[in-house]
């Protein structure tokens, strides 16, 4: 039996998708399960049991006997909220709930981080855990997650294997529901279906004109597919970035947007809002030379044929779970 928090979100439903596929059926989904949105993430998907997230600790003493591994993608992901008690609460105590239960009951775990711990970039990207304390986060989510990284790293007591995946820009299928959060690609093919246009962020950085601003940007089964080398390999536990390996500019996003709509490039710029400013990443780039050196060695999605995919297999005919 695996467990998957955060089982009716964008990345959580998409592994059970990707479980299932791989012939995994038995699998226990731990969600708040109030948002109809994300309803159609977990409907035609094969598990045994939903449990609400709050009712999970107590189901888990009952059934610990029955789990192989906890694979914890619940969390709060709004990079711009203003309530600090509802990350402490979710992304960092819930978590440390699951760490130790995990050492109790002699499980495995594999849990969500972000690359969004980075910050503006100034020590880099680099997954080396002599730095990540360093990091300096710029917003509420990323604190949180940055605040459960360090913890992980301090404990004397650990999982007997785990593993923290800093994720960078995902994108790709069941992210429908994330609204302003959903990734660029998403809300450019929403946009340009409706408008013929899109407009980026214009730059308020000296180094980076308007669209140059870059992300390293990965496919959701890219990030499935690193998921499942970690439920198989059970060894090096530590953190890893997650991406692409390759910085790519969301000038080149959106015109391959258009280019997989069959459309003509049709780009404006508009400002950064508000909410967002000094707090907006303008370069990511995962160092990606720690988790090929413990040997996964599957290419990822370029740019290009990940949004290739994602338009034309999921979002244009409407096949969208």
């Amino acid at each position: 039996m695996i467990v998957v928090t955060g089982a009716a979100g964008f990345i959580g439903s998409f592994i059970v998708g990707k479980l299932n596929r791989e012939g995994f059926k038995d699998i226990v989904l731990v969600d708040k399960y109030d948002d109809p949105l994300k309803f159609q993430n977990y409907q035609t998907k094969t598990y045994t049991e939903m449990v609400d997230r709050d009712h999970f600790f107590d189901w888990l003493a009952g059934n610990e006997q029955f789990v192989q591994m906890i694979i914890h993608m619940g969390a709060r992901t709004d990079t711009v909220g203003q309530e600090p008690e509802i990350y402490q609460q979710l992304n960092l105590e819930y978590s440390q709930k699951i760490w130790k239960a995990c050492i109790r009951y002699g499980l495995p775990l594999i849990y969500a981080s972000s690359a969004s711990t980075y910050g503006d970039g100034q020590f880099g990207f680099d997954d080396d855990h002599a730095i990540i304390p360093e990091l300096q986060p710029m917003n509420l989510y990323a604190q949180s997650k940055h605040d459960f990284d360090c913890w992980a790293l301090e404990q004397k007591e650990q999982p007997y294997f785990w593993a923290g995946l800093k994720f960078f820009n995902v994108f790709g299928p069941n992210e429908y529901h994330k609204n302003r959060m959903a990734s660029v690609i998403l809300q450019a093919f929403n946009t340009i279906s409706e408008t013929g246009k899109m407009n980026l962020f214009r730059s308020h950085h000296p180094d980076f004109h308007d669209g140059e601003q870059a992300r390293d940007f990965i496919h959701v089964e890219d990030v499935s597919k690193v998921i499942l080398f970690f439920m198989n390999h059970r060894k090096d536990s530590g953190i890893y970035n997650v991406g692409a390996g390759v910085a790519r500019t969301y000038l080149s996003l959106t015109k391959a947007v258009f280019n997989s709509m069959n459309m003509a490039d049709n780009i404006g710029f508009i400002n950064i809002p508000a909410d967002l400013q000094g707090k907006y990443q303008y370069y990511t780039c995962a160092n990606i030379q720690k988790l090929r050196a413990i040997g996964y060695n599957e290419p990822f999605f370029s740019l290009e044929t990940g949004i290739d995919d994602y338009v034309r297999n999921y979002l244009l005919p409407g096949n969208c779970y």
